[in-house]
């Protein structure tokens, strides 16, 4: 039986309350969190831990057998040059789109740099974060050893929204091989099988393409139309050449951007694809170079939506039934933050969040989510901005704006684009224009970036070396 200790330290690392150097709980040693924990020792908050069940930081791009982690041949879908963090850049021999292994190594040199490791706990599960009643957090943490619970006077969500698989139901029932992308690990095992991928975002895109390598039939279901887009155009990154064309009006911008994709691209029709049902920056974008010339090729065969499941079969919404042995549903996640009370998080997340810039709560003023959104470009950096709000805001800098409601209001009804409605779109943001509107809050506080060690707070901030090497293998 596991043994719960009741202490205000954080398994080794000393947590008592200080006016000046408040206790932090940081949830989760990804990205967002380790640029979260970046930040808050960058203004001296050192009195802070941060926690992970996994047993490496780094989140998802840490290569797992046999748990939700990236597949084997995956490699980022934003170019090199929007996903590094602003303040240290990645080598200038990384290629345009790093590997999982490579990225890896760059978290790993990130949290070398800025010395983040003392304050990590890994393989260390929030079960249960509390408010009490004098406003503080009551943290209940699972260890190896057994149970600790801590006192903390923040709480920062760095957690994701990767976390619970979703998949859709449908009449009938499929006795076949049946697996969620997050499952997905290596094609090999799909050799000389039939394969029905079903989605159509980077994840479904990127599995349908390695497969077909492989399999004896593959196909890609998809319930309406996307927009698939290749990585690169004219030799350049997708992300960079889009945001070249951004100082234009975005009616202008949109229609040359449009343009340029049917010259380069061709319709998605000409591919065997739905025409999409939205405008483009209006759902998010699907970047795979590879699917395209799967789909070109006869290698992904498209297919319409599920209308049933047989035992052994699939019958789609034109009438088309096909034998398969395997469905891999690459159909996305439910946000869920399972240590935290319901009357917390009460709102659906099916809809955009409660929250203004995305991470501060309406009610709850020492609670921050970070890195809950996703932008029409790389989380990472722009968490990075979103840390430093939730760091000067704690450190005293930075006022909580006192009409948080009227612009949570203002956030929720005046979005970037007129983004699709489904639950896929509710964190959806524009990283260019959410970049400005985090600027622009940053630019209240009360000190400016050299109260940051290491730490740019502008595009023009002069970024550390970084002279690292990604592993072996």
């Amino acid at each position: 039986m596991n043994k719960t200790r009741h202490s205000d330290e954080a398994m080794n690392g000393s947590l008592s309350p200080t006016m000046d150097n408040p206790r932090i709980c940081v949830i989760g040693a990804g990205p967002s969190g380790l640029t979260t924990l970046k930040n808050l020792l960058a203004l001296g908050l050192t009195n802070a831990a941060c926690f992970d069940e996994a047993d490496a930081i780094g989140g998802n791009w840490v290569f797992r057998e046999g748990q939700p982690s990236v597949h084997e041949c995956t490699h980022i879908i934003s170019s090199k040059r929007l996903s590094e963090f602003e303040d240290y850049p990645m080598p200038a021999d990384f290629p345009d789109f790093p590997s999982h292994r490579q990225i890896r190594a760059y978290f790993e040199a990130y949290a070398s740099q800025f010395g983040l490791a003392p304050f990590i706990r890994l393989k260390q599960r929030v079960e249960s974060a509390t408010r009490r009643a004098d406003g503080s957090w009551s943290v209940r943490i699972a260890t190896p050893h057994g149970v600790d619970e801590a006192t903390f006077d923040h709480l920062i969500v760095c957690s994701g929204h990767h976390r619970v698989s979703h998949i859709p139901e449908y009449p009938g029932h499929f006795s076949g091989d049946v697996l969620h992308s997050s499952a997905f690990k290596h094609a090999a095992r799909f050799a000389n099988k039939h394969v029905l991928v079903v989605g159509g975002g980077n994840s479904a895109c990127d599995i349908a393409a390695e497969i077909s390598r492989v399999a004896s039939r593959t196909c890609i279901s998809m319930r309406r139309g996307y927009q698939i887009l290749p990585k690169k155009l004219f030799g350049y990154p997708v992300d960079q050449l889009y945001a070249a064309f951004r100082w234009l009006p975005r009616s202008i911008s949109r229609s040359l951007f449009k343009m340029v994709l049917r010259v380069k691209v061709g319709r998605p029709e000409d591919y065997g694809l739905q025409a999409p049902h939205s405008e483009l920056m209006e759902i998010h974008p699907t970047l795979n170079s590879n699917v395209l010339k799967a789909l070109r090729s006869g290698a992904v065969i498209p297919r319409v939506g599920i209308a049933r499941l047989g035992e052994n079969d699939v019958e789609f919404l034109d009438g088309t039934v096909e034998p398969f042995d395997t469905i891999i549903w690459a159909t996305g996640f439910h946000t869920v933050f399972p240590f935290l009370d319901a009357s917390i998080v009460d709102w659906n997340m099916a809809e955009c969040p409660p929250l203004y810039l995305k991470m501060l709560h309406r009610e709850v003023a020492n609670l921050f989510f970070i890195g809950l959104f996703q932008p029409l470009g790389c989380i990472w950096r722009l968490a990075d901005h979103q840390a430093r709000i939730a760091a000067l805001q704690i450190a005293g800098y930075l006022e909580r704006p006192a009409d948080i409601g009227a612009r949570i209001e203002r956030e929720i009804s005046s979005r970037h684009w007129k983004f699709d409605k489904s639950a896929r779109h509710a964190i959806e943001v524009d990283y260019h224009v959410f970049r400005k509107e985090l600027f622009k809050h940053l630019k209240t506080a009360r000190t400016n970036s050299g109260a940051f060690r290491r730490s740019g707070s502008d595009a023009s901030a002069s970024p550390v070396t970084c002279s690292f090497r990604p592993k072996a293998g």
